[in-house]
């Protein structure tokens, strides 16, 4: 049963650290500097990063310097104290300054070691926005090097997943409608220049906001494909169940002990772990309700379908 319950949110084509080579080792060894949490961000932004890369159609050599800035990114937050780090409720303005210095932090780390130096750009960027309205510098448009400005995308998206404990894609599109926003022009600005492109624009790059729409859409139909699979897994074990019933079905009108043995053994040999005379019934009825729930799902998930591929900005 448990073979395909289990369903990572993100899909079977995540990068992972062993694919690259053992240049690039020494890299990313230094995500194990990082806590749990923040290394599992990393590597989830370079896997997002590095599939928004393939549908933009980028180059492979920028793709993959995309990934490795974007498996750094976060790296500074390893001199950030803990104590605010892993602070449980809202930050102090204090504290949240401390927390914006990991992008300094994490450049002055990379521009200094010759393996890293040419991935700092990821880590002093990735929190600066297209209005101008990021830091640490505030930036803007065609200040932020490109492989920034998707890695921005991939960061924002991860962490409203992770905050909103997203485990399956149903309702994705109410946490890609706030990127959405993010892509426009914020009210709030005023131009003094009516020409200034500055104030058209919003905080994030809307072509690689589209380019996730299509990550998220494969990232659903692999979650519908993978919960079909563990269907067929149910319908599987309730087969095995079934005929264990009616092994004990038998084994009830037998006359003999005989009889009754060879059933109770017949039963035995189809059990699986935990599984008895005792609780085969209810375990059934799991197995059966699983098997509902997950056709819901389905039904849940194509519709996020329909909403996800009208998204475009």
């Amino acid at each position: 049963m448990d073979i395909y319950s289990k369903f990572d949110f993100y899909s079977p084509f995540n990068l992972s650290e062993y694919s690259f080579g053992k240049s690039m080792r020494y890299q990313l060894s230094l995500l194990d500097n990082l806590d749990f949490k923040t290394k599992r961000h990393s590597q989830n932004v370079a896997n997002v990063t590095g599939r928004i890369c393939e549908y933009l159609g980028c180059k492979p050599e920028f793709t993959f310097y995309a990934v490795m800035c974007a498996y750094l990114h976060d790296i500074g937050k390893t001199f950030i104290p803990k104590s605010i780090l892993f602070k449980d409720g809202r930050l102090t303005d204090e504290e949240y300054e401390i927390i914006k210095q990991h992008t300094t932090y994490g450049y002055n780390l990379c521009i200094n070691d010759p393996k890293l130096k040419m991935f700092a750009e990821g880590t002093l960027y990735h929190h600066e926005c297209l209005d101008g309205s990021g830091y640490p510098n505030g930036v803007k448009g065609k200040d932020i090097p490109y492989a920034s400005q998707i890695i921005h995308v991939a960061d924002v998206y991860d962490a409203l997943v992770t905050k909103r404990h997203y485990t399956t894609h149903v309702n994705i599109s109410d946490t890609l409608n706030v990127l959405v926003k993010d892509s426009e022009p914020s009210k709030n600005m005023v131009a003094f220049d009516e020409l200034s492109r500055n104030y058209q624009v919003g905080k994030i790059n809307k072509t690689a906001l589209n380019a996730l729409f299509k990550v998220v859409i494969d990232d659903t139909n692999f979650e519908i494909a993978s919960t079909k699979k563990y269907i067929k897994a149910l319908k599987n074990d309730v087969s095995r169940l079934e005929q264990v019933e009616d092994f004990d079905k038998q084994r009830k009108k037998a006359r003999t002990e005989k009889k009754k043995q060879y059933f109770e053994n017949g039963m035995n040999i189809l059990f699986a772990d935990k599984e008895n005379i005792s609780n085969y019934l209810n375990v059934l009825n799991d197995y059966r309700n699983a098997i509902t729930k997950k056709y819901d799902l389905i039904d849940k998930l194509n519709e996020e379908l329909k909403v996800l591929k009208k998204l475009k900005v």
